[in-house]
């Protein structure tokens, strides 16, 4: 019987897990470049033995499921739509790549674009304010700026006619997503076992830049409402388990006496 709420328990935990990432992916619906979360499930196999068992014995024990771990798997390769905003610092990135930034202790940091801004040193940054590792300097009298899709950014200066190439973004290809810790606004931290591909925008497949435009997150709102309702009626189904395995208890208990 404790079986039976041992299942339950693992059902109820495995399902509140996937409700609580699909309630995230609906919360930042609107936010840019946001990328969506998806939960696989997968069973904990484990072998019992005893402590006294010889290895002949061993090699005969079955492996047996020791439980559900429940795997949230970021959907980096699924893109956003593309949305004009006609704002020369806004920037978006079609394709898989991500832009490079310098993190406040030396630490690279990901980010799949945005708005940008030119900071106090003159450095071309995201909007949090974090440089670019491409580490571009705009002339400070720049009046006009044009990112191209291979990521080379011209200025015009003022009294000058034609723009002055300043530098280039390159973008960075990630291998394995399960390498990189996702952060506050937009950002990702790059694990230590992460293998990055840099490239020019067009090349090895990180994608192009797109000048003008901000990436809408890759959450379709119609798609993460029917599996809220899946995963609603699942954990139901495991609480029924448990409820069920409550009474037939209460029975035995009351046959005991």
């Amino acid at each position: 019987m404790s079986g039976a709420f041992e299942i339950g328990a693992i059902g109820l935990q495995s399902q509140q897990r996937a409700l609580d990432v699909i309630a995230n992916n609906i919360t930042n619906v609107n936010t840019p470049a946001f990328k969506r979360s998806d939960v696989r499930f997968a069973e904990i196999i484990a072998t019992r033995t005893a402590s006294t068992a010889l290895p002949a014995d061993l090699a005969r024990e079955a492996p047996q499921v020791a439980g559900v771990m429940a795997d949230p798997q970021l959907m980096l390769n699924e893109q956003g739509r593309i949305e004009q905003t006609g704002r020369a610092m806004d920037i978006a990135i079609e394709g898989a790549g991500f832009i490079e930034l310098m993190g406040p202790t030396g630490q690279t940091l990901l980010w799949r674009g945005g708005g940008l801004k030119i900071n106090g040193d003159g450095l071309l940054a995201a909007g949090n304010g974090m440089a670019l590792r491409a580490a571009i300097t705009m002339p400070q009298d720049a009046t006009a700026i044009e990112i191209g899709s291979d990521g080379i950014v011209r200025v015009l200066a003022a009294g000058e006619v034609e723009p002055v190439e300043v530098g280039q973004i390159s973008l960075v290809r990630l291998d394995d997503a399960g390498a990189i810790e996702r952060l506050d606004g937009g950002l990702y931290r790059v694990g230590e076992t992460a293998r990055l591909t840099e490239a020019p925008p067009g090349e090895d497949g990180v994608g192009l830049l797109v000048q003008g435009a901000m990436e809408r997150s890759n959450v379709e709102l119609t798609d993460e409402m029917v599996r809220l309702m899946l995963v609603q009626r699942s954990y139901a189904a495991n609480a029924q388990v448990v409820q069920a395995a409550d009474q037939l208890m209460a029975i035995a208990n009351g046959l005991r006496r």
